[in-house]
């Protein structure tokens, strides 16, 4: 499997280096062009390329920008990739970050709306992890810790495709529903960032109160920035402590 990635920050970086770690092909790209890869590229063997190119001949697109910075893509970027290329959209919605999104703001789900601006469906995957414990708590299939990730998207097929990926870097998935459900594993969740195993996963994706997503982001951001330099285990403790028990 062939795999595009759109954005080299902290969790991208992160996911090229699972991808490539499990043996998959990457090309990557950013908005500041293949020469700012250099280094990245000598580190983990991905392919830095320009964002028009990324796109093309991949089986799968990993799309890992901040909100705000999905509709300065190319305008018809995902016309130049296949029919059948599986997008990943891993991003979150932060207004303080994004700037204020109205349809967002008004019930839209981060990734719905993500889907209108590019023009392409999406699966919705490793947004509810921080780049920390991505790095870091990957477990062997079959281990009793191993920490799961909800997987929202439309095309079942697809989200298959998906989880076989996710459990060759080293974690479990549930099926979190559709895009418009997609909400369930947005900030303010009490499945975002926890680190959940896949039983508590499974049970806390349906006791999810949409409602109470805006004030508990609040509470989440405010959380994580008080240990935001901590190890994994420390940063989903915090997030746990705010829903659910302590590992």
């Amino acid at each position: 499997m062939n795999i595009g990635m759109i954005g080299t920050g902290d969790i991208g970086e992160v996911i090229i280096r699972k991808l490539r770690d499990a043996g998959y092909p990457v090309k990557m790209a950013n908005a500041r062009g293949p020469e700012s890869l250099k280094d990245l590229a000598a580190n983990t063997g991905a392919i830095p390329v320009s964002v028009e190119q990324v796109v093309q001949d991949v089986d799968m697109l990993f799309i890992v920008v901040p909100q705000k910075a999905i509709p300065e893509l190319p305008k018809g970027l995902l016309k130049k990739a296949k029919k059948e290329t599986i997008v990943i959209d891993v991003g979150n919605y932060y207004s303080w970050r994004d700037g204020r999104i109205d349809e967002i703001e008004s019930g839209l789900t981060d990734s719905a709306w993500v889907e209108k601006q590019i023009g392409r469906p999406v699966i919705k995957v490793l947004n509810s992890i921080g780049s920390k414990s991505l790095a870091g708590a990957g477990r062997l299939h079959g281990s009793r810790d191993r920490v799961a990730l909800p997987i929202s998207g439309d095309n079942p097929k697809a989200k298959e495709t998906v989880a076989q990926l996710i459990d060759r870097i080293g974690f479990d998935s549930v099926d979190a529903g559709t895009i418009a459900e997609s909400w369930r594993q947005q900030p303010g969740s009490p499945v975002y960032c926890v680190n959940p195993t896949k039983e508590e996963l499974q049970q806390w994706l349906k006791n999810v109160d949409r409602s109470s997503l805006i004030t508990n982001k609040e509470k989440g951001t405010k959380a994580y920035r008080a240990v935001e330099n901590a190890d994994y285990q420390t940063q989903a403790n915090a997030f746990r402590s705010l829903f659910n028990e302590k590992k």
